[in-house]
């Protein structure tokens, strides 16, 4: 394959990068490893086109390790990737839940009701999950609601908030600091300790935000 770069990291000698070009051959080589583990990789941390692998050089050399990846990109086309599930996650927009739509409506030249419908139109991918366990990396947003970050961050973003950033979206799965801007809030929990998975959605899964009225919200909030 001619869409790859190696990158060995500089403060942590054990890590080991290789960039792909696109999201579907990370997910691809992160199957494939899980699948035939290598037993000197200790942890695989996929994100947008790039796929860290934290290894034990005390059990394999940086060299003998970058020939099994090798040999793993060569078989990328023969990997079946798990098949998608499509996840259906209800928010409540504006108000207290989402706090920065209004600002956002006004950077955009929207109304309130077109940015909702525009967020809620699109199937979103999950290209990962980092920064907190749960917290999943959706794109792309439509091109009319692609807003910049806030300027400073807030110190505490309640859990469930949906927020937007650049052409991504996301939810946070606990109470954080965030800089994105928050639309809405979703009464599920993203991430759960006794769950099956324990995150509600995975890497690879198609997500759609259904507006729900805040008596709704209540009501699965209860439940």
């Amino acid at each position: 394959m001619q869409d790859q770069e190696k990158h060995w990291s500089e403060d942590r000698p054990l890590q080991r990068q290789f960039t792909l070009q696109a999201n579907e051959n990370v997910r691809k080589l992160l199957r494939l490893l899980e699948l035939e583990p290598v037993k000197s990789i200790r942890n695989l941390h996929p994100a947008y086109c790039s796929l860290l692998i934290k290894f034990d050089a005390l059990r394999m050399q940086h060299e003998e390790l970058e020939a099994i990846l090798r040999e793993y990109l060569e078989r990328l086309e023969e990997v079946k990737l798990p098949e998608q599930r499509r996840v259906e996650i209800p928010v409540c927009y504006g108000g207290e839940f989402g706090p920065d739509l209004a600002e956002v409506c006004v950077m955009r030249g929207l109304t309130e009701a077109q940015a909702v419908e525009l967020h809620a139109s699109v199937e979103y991918l999950v290209y990962f999950l980092g920064f907190v366990p749960g917290f999943a990396y959706l794109g792309e947003l439509p091109n009319e609601l692609v807003t910049p970050r806030l300027a400073a961050p807030r110190k505490r973003v309640p859990a469930g908030s949906v927020g937007i950033a650049g052409n991504q979206t996301g939810v946070y799965p606990f109470a954080t600091p965030g800089g994105w801007r928050l639309i809405g809030r979703t009464p599920l929990k993203m991430f759960r300790a006794g769950r099956d998975g324990l995150s509600l959605v995975s890497i690879g899964d198609h997500v759609r935000f259904t507006p729900i009225p805040h008596e709704q919200f209540a009501a699965l909030e209860s439940a």
